[in-house]
């Protein structure tokens, strides 16, 4: 069976059941229809639809994580708001800008999320905080070796996401 067969024979069958699915979890219709487009979407950019014996349980996975994103950008984009709430009028960013912001900080979130949480802490303790690597090893009772390696393999790591990666 090809792939675009195959691709439209798991639409056709499941896209009805998933929305639905959706709809439960998210209680909104439009983000269930919008994530279960997105859910074909990314069957769709890979290429090449994979066999499965549970279709059902294979577009549930992909779209649990797409809820998970959804659920998490939104969480961003409250902090972002709750923020601009506090300043002045006139620091406020445009609409634009802070689309731009809400965005560059969705990107950050992921790329922190793909390191060892050890690492992430260390990581964000050092930029965030402004903590040397002897503070931090104090801190989290590790050595100062151990903070400095994954400081150092984190910024090799954001890096090869940021510059080395495909968009």
């Amino acid at each position: 069976m090809s792939a675009p067969h195959s691709l439209q024979h798991l639409y056709v069958e499941h896209h009805g059941w998933l929305q639905s699915w959706l709809r439960t979890r998210l209680n909104n219709a439009a983000d269930a229809a919008d994530l279960a487009h997105d859910t074909f979407l990314r069957i769709l950019q890979r290429r090449q639809v994979p066999a499965v014996l549970e279709p059902r349980a294979y577009l549930r996975t992909i779209a649990r994580g797409l809820v998970i994103d959804l659920w998490r950008h939104r969480d961003i984009e409250q902090a972002w708001l709750e923020t601009l709430a506090g300043l002045p009028e006139v620091q406020v960013p445009s609409p634009e800008v802070s689309a731009l912001a809400i965005e560059a900080l969705v990107s950050i979130d992921r790329m922190l999320d793909t390191l060892p949480e050890r690492m992430r802490c260390i990581f964000l303790m050092a930029q965030l905080d402004g903590l040397p690597c002897p503070r931090i090893a104090e801190h989290l009772g590790i050595s100062l070796s151990t903070v400095e390696r994954d400081l150092a393999k984190a910024l090799r790591h954001c890096y090869h996401l940021m510059f080395e990666a495909p968009v």
